[in-house]
């Protein structure tokens, strides 16, 4: 059933060479949820939930992220013959529907890293845990409200106001998105324990960002416009090194990060031993001193900050950081030379530049 009176929108068409509104955009994604938050939140019915619920998710959804895939899925939209007009309500309340998605996502992967924190605040198992006073209870719920944060998304996107034909052509890409996101998952936790095993973590990226961060998106905006399959071709030589590219400069804010920017501890993928590209190409260089010192130190759970900073300076010494730094370096050019393609819109090259470049040289 469609919401009542839905969240309308004025955005400013940006000029033919000029970036798209980011921050209108972003506006308008938070718009969309927060009035489906406040329905839910005030449903009339015998199955309305516990205001804590709607009130959790909400605090989730706006404690500080990027908003990246909503705004990709516009960005991708701008690649069709009406790049110039505004875009419309149906697609941004679809773009808002990925970030719906992406918390269920980041609640789930929360719960299996067993993180305390995420954009410095109380993960949602653990906040959970904290009001019931009760871990297997906070761990229960999480769960329950990752998958109705996955439920919710594919409200948001039924009830968008697509097109018929709009929403049969992109639903095989969400299904598709959905599949590689949990494939990404399930290959990070059971990578085991870090190895020289290169190959493996960048798959790892590719799935779990790459693909489902950064590609997936721009083509499900570009499939609602009717891009031709050039275009799905340009937007993937782009897509592909560029989420490679922001996942391995999250590895490195993972370890070598500031708590404060980030929002997440340094410790929590060290002691966790996760498998990422960063210790493969140290673990690949190490010496057998240093071998020994990195086995011993990642993936103990009582890993504190003097062993943390031991660990940091053996990825510096063995050359393992500035390896990453050459590798982020290389996909950004990669993915910067496919923007070069005459068939994109000026303002939309332009938009996708800017945001590759602050997202591989961030510092949250």
């Amino acid at each position: 059933m469609r919401r009542q009176n839905p969240t309308t929108f004025v955005l400013t068409p940006a000029p033919a060479t000029q970036p798209l509104d980011l921050p209108g955009i972003r506006r308008a994604v938070d718009a969309v949820l927060t009035d489906f938050l406040r329905h839910k939140a005030h449903a009339d019915t015998d199955t309305a939930l516990p205001g804590e619920v709607t009130q959790l998710l909400h605090d989730f959804l706006f404690a500080g992220g990027k908003r990246l895939r909503p705004l990709l899925c516009v960005i991708g939209w701008h690649v069709g013959p009406n790049h110039a007009k505004p875009p419309p309500p149906a697609l941004i309340q679809t773009a808002a529907s990925l970030e719906m998605f992406h918390a269920f996502a980041l609640i789930h992967d929360d719960l299996m890293d067993r993180s305390a924190t995420r954009r410095n605040r109380p993960t949602v198992h653990r906040a959970m845990t904290e009001h019931h006073n009760n871990q297997h209870i906070g761990n229960s719920a999480a769960i329950l409200l990752g998958d109705l944060a996955q439920t919710w998304s594919s409200e948001l996107l039924h009830t968008a106001g697509l097109k018929s034909r709009q929403l049969t052509a992109i639903l095989p890409l969400i299904d598709t998105m959905r599949t590689e996101v949990m494939y990404g998952q399930y290959l990070d936790i059971t990578a085991g324990k870090p190895s020289p095993d290169l190959d493996l973590a960048l798959r790892i990226a590719r799935y779990k960002s790459a693909k489902y961060t950064v590609e997936r998106p721009l083509q499900i905006g570009a499939t609602l416009t009717g891009a031709d399959p050039h275009i799905h071709t340009v937007l993937s030589a782009y897509a592909l090194p560029a989420g490679e590219a922001f996942q391995l400069r999250d590895d490195l804010l993972g370890t070598f990060g500031t708590p404060e920017l980030t929002g997440k501890p340094t410790l929590d993928d060290l002691r966790e031993g996760k498998h990422t590209a960063l210790l493969a190409l140290a673990l690949r260089h190490a010496t057998p001193t240093q071998l020994h010192d990195l086995h011993t130190l990642i993936g103990n759970t009582d890993l504190d900050e003097t062993g943390a900073q031991h660990i940091r300076r053996l990825l510096i010494t063995i050359g393992a950081r500035d390896q990453i730094e050459t590798m982020i370096t290389t996909r950004r050019t990669t993915a910067l030379r496919a923007l070069n393609d005459p068939a994109l819109p000026p303002a939309t090259a332009t938009t996708l530049a800017q945001l590759l470049n602050a997202l591989t040289a961030r510092t949250t």
